[in-house]
């Protein structure tokens, strides 16, 4: 097996003054998940639709596992699993039709009904595709990148529009996939997503990758500080709270503020005091550790959500 599964320079994609992919680097290292992280609009499904040959790239050079896209498609085709945001399933068959189809395509699949368990669908089987609610689309979506059995799969925003329940279901079918010695390229905007799955992330806005290694080592290297949220402060306090003790920044949304710290007794203690002073009772005082979401707000000035 190749070191790299999925290998990326200078890739380019431009529509008129955007510039969707604005060349990107990457390398995605065989049987580990790699996980695209950023909103809608970074340019995250217009990456994977190049690298799995659907559309055309303006500039930049691509290796799916030592093969172009671009000139060997065929070749590409039969060893990858793909999973887009836009299905266009054949909404009059059933699950278990649809499924059989798709295997039917190649030399090894899954068995199919195997396939349909790990989904979470086996009471659905015999549903054709347009009775099926949204996830339980997506989650098909899944089963037919998963049926070839392939080396490589890629997963486009996957868990988008699951509840929680189905959605920690996926991340136990994209364990298993590593564990198995697969690689998957999973696209999505949900943080916790990404930290529990990824072994490396790349994050990605306005077509530009922004940063990228494992999860716990871009945290590292962005923050050393924890973060203390709280509700209900004053606005005419923020700078009063930018200078309590251990505080390294500050960030505010609406009237909840997250203070980092390096010292978590200090600053609480400061903050108390702050607020007994001003005869105002502070509410749903958490204290975490800083995220991926942090990150993203400290390297964009902006959440990842915001469009």
């Amino acid at each position: 097996m190749d070191l790299n599964a999925v290998v990326v320079s200078g890739l380019r994609k431009v529509y008129g003054s955007v510039k969707a992919v604005d060349n990107l680097d990457l390398r995605v290292e065989s049987g580990q998940v790699f996980g695209m992280l950023g909103p809608n609009g970074a340019g995250k499904t217009t990456t994977v639709e190049i690298l799995v040959g659907l559309r055309s790239r303006d500039a930049g050079e691509v290796s799916i596992m030592g093969l172009d896209p671009a000139k060997q498609a065929r070749e590409v085709k039969s060893r990858i699993g793909v999973q887009l945001q836009t299905h266009g399933l054949y909404p009059r068959l059933t699950v278990r039709e649809l499924v059989c189809l798709f295997a039917s395509f190649y030399k090894n699949p899954l068995p199919p009904d195997e396939v349909i368990e790990r989904v979470g669908l086996t009471a659905k089987a015999r549903t054709i595709v347009k009775a099926l609610s949204g996830g339980q689309v997506q989650r098909l979506a899944v089963a037919l990148a998963m049926v070839n059995d392939a080396e490589l799969v890629f997963l486009d925003e996957p868990t988008t529009g699951l509840d929680p329940q189905a959605r920690r279901g996926l991340w136990d079918v994209i364990r298993h996939m590593r564990e198995q010695g697969k690689t998957v390229f999973l696209t999505t905007h949900y943080m916790e997503e990404a930290e529990r799955l990824c072994d490396t992330v790349a994050i990605v806005d306005h077509g530009k990758i922004i940063a990228q290694g494992p999860p716990s080592s871009l945290i590292i290297e962005h923050f050393q500080e924890q973060a203390v949220e709280f509700s209900n402060f004053m606005a005419a306090d923020r700078e009063r709270l930018e200078l309590l003790p251990g505080v390294t920044r500050t960030r505010f949304d609406g009237d909840r503020a997250t203070l980092y710290t390096r010292d978590i007794p200090r600053t609480i203690a400061g903050l108390m005091e702050l607020a007994e002073g001003n005869g105002v009772t502070i509410g749903d005082v958490t204290v975490r550790r800083s995220t991926l979401e942090d990150v993203f707000l400290k390297l964009t000035g902006r959440r990842i959500r915001e469009e």
